[in-house]
Formats: structure tokens, C-alpha cells, sequence
């Protein structure tokens, strides 16, 4: 039995939730003076471990989006209703919101003026490329971000296409590869511009930071998080149409 709507969309601000908390809470938490390798590990570690325990945690409810790019994509290849699509995205957002407000929540009770000065300067672990105020260590061109955006996006989805087909033989194994892809997308596109592959993950951080004029090139920056993670979804969708009509 299907689950009802009001049941999905609890599920994906839940899960959009999580996914802020605990990666985007990792990534203030692991703010520079951490070394950047080591926090480079740690971010992704976290981003690809919660996403696999959450994709399992609410796969049969809402299919566990989590992620406005990957509910777009799946709208256009076939396998999700347009008419699903904006209660979704809402709940994603605003679990993200959520979720990130969170973490400034506990960095700023941390003891510490620093660490929510901290956490505003760097605008709440937003992604970011060089220029419009951004930090020093946003050193990538808007060509270059877009592109690894859109690369790491499409390789994303399609493994979410691909390992959840109701045909496939290993369906239930799906999170782990799933979680697996998002893991290592982090670690190659962290020390380009944060990485993003995930409007949601982007906005939150963004949308709260920009209150601070120390924040507030974010909100700024943001278009690219949403426009080139959706690009690299809708490639993925048209490939899944393309070998799904071939194997057909």
C-alpha cells in the first residue's frame, strides 16, 4: 500500500533534516583552523554515511529524495508525478532550513563567540566560487563549479536511476551504493567549491547566513547550486530513457 502524501513529505523534511544536521553540521563543526584534509574525510564520511542510513530509514516511504535535483529527474524520467514534485521540494527546503538552523543553533552556545563567528564568515559551510565577497579559499571560477556541479550531479542520479529500477537484481543494496557515490563526489568536488549536489544543501546554509553581512555573498552564489545539480539530474533522467527504451 502506498504510503499518502502527508506521510511523504514528512519523511523528506525528515530526511532533508538529517542530512543537514549531521552533514552540514560536520561541516561548520570541521571549520578552518581543522585541517583541510582531515575535514575534507571527515564531510564526506558524514554527508555519504547519513544519506545511506536515511535512504533506508525512509526509501519505502518517499523513495528518499532528499534532494531537488533528484526529485526533478525523476519526474522526467518517468518515475515520479509532476503534480508530487512542489510538495516535495517545499519539504526539502524547509527541512534543510531546519536542520542547518540546528547546527548555528549549537554553535553558537558552544562556549565560544569564535565558533559562531566562525560559522557566519564561512557563511554556515555554504558552497561558494571565487569572487562577489566570498572567502579566500573559494578560489575556483563559476565555469569551473558549474561544471563539477553538473558532472558529480549526473553521476549521482544515475546511480539512484539505476540501482533503484524495479527490475534491477539489487534493489535493496541500492542505499549503500547510493551513499557510496555521494561519499566519494565529496571528497573530489569539497576542495573546488564545497560541494553542493544538492540544491537543498546549498540553499539552507545560504538563506540563513544571508542575515550576516559576513554571509550574505551566499545567498548570492546560490543560483548555481540550484541551476547546474538540476542540469546534471535532467542528463541522467535522458540517459535512463534512452537505455530503458533500448532494453525495452
Amino acid at each position: 500500500m502506498a504510503a499518502s502524501m502527508q506521510s511523504r513529505i514528512v519523511a523528506e523534511f525528515l530526511g532533508t533534516f538529517g542530512l543537514l544536521l549531521i552533514g552540514g553540521g560536520t561541516a561548520v563543526f570541521t571549520l578552518p583552523p581543522f585541517e583541510a584534509t582531515a575535514r575534507d574525510v571527515a564531510v564526506s564520511l558524514a554527508f555519504g554515511a547519513v544519506l545511506l542510513a536515511l535512504a533506508y530509514a525512509f526509501g519505502d516511504l518517499s523513495g528518499a529524495h532528499f534532494n531537488p535535483a533528484v526529485t526533478v529527474s525523476l519526474a522526467s524520467s518517468g518515475r515520479f508525478k509532476w503534480g508530487d514534485v512542489p510538495c516535495y521540494l517545499i519539504a526539502q527546503i524547509l527541512g534543510g532550513i531546519v536542520g542547518i538552523a540546528m547546527v548555528f543553533g549549537i554553535a553558537s552556545g558552544g562556549g565560544s563567540a569564535g565558533n559562531a563567528m566562525n560559522a557566519q564568515g564561512f557563511a554556515l559551510g555554504s558552497q561558494c566560487f571565487s569572487g562577489f565577497g566570498a572567502p579566500a579559499g573559494c578560489a575556483y571560477s563559476a565555469g569551473a563549479v558549474f561544471l563539477i556541479e553538473v558532472a558529480f550531479t549526473f553521476f549521482l542520479v544515475m546511480v539512484i536511476l539505476f540501482s533503484t529500477r524495479s527490475e534491477g537484481s539489487a534493489k535493496n543494496l541500492a542505499p549503500i551504493g547510493i551513499g557510496l557515490t555521494l561519499l566519494l563526489a565529496n571528497l573530489i568536488a569539497i576542495p573546488v567549491d564545497g560541494a553542493s549536489i544538492n540544491p537543498a544543501r546549498s540553499f539552507a546554509p545560504a538563506v540563513l547566513s544571508s542575515l550576516w553581512s559576513s554571509g550574505n555573498w551566499a545567498i548570492g552564489q546560490d543560483w548555481i547550486f540550484w541551476v547546474a545539480p538540476i542540469l546534471g539530474g535532467l542528463f541522467a533522467a535522458l540517459l535512463d530513457r534512452a537505455l530503458k527504451g533500448k532494453s525495452s
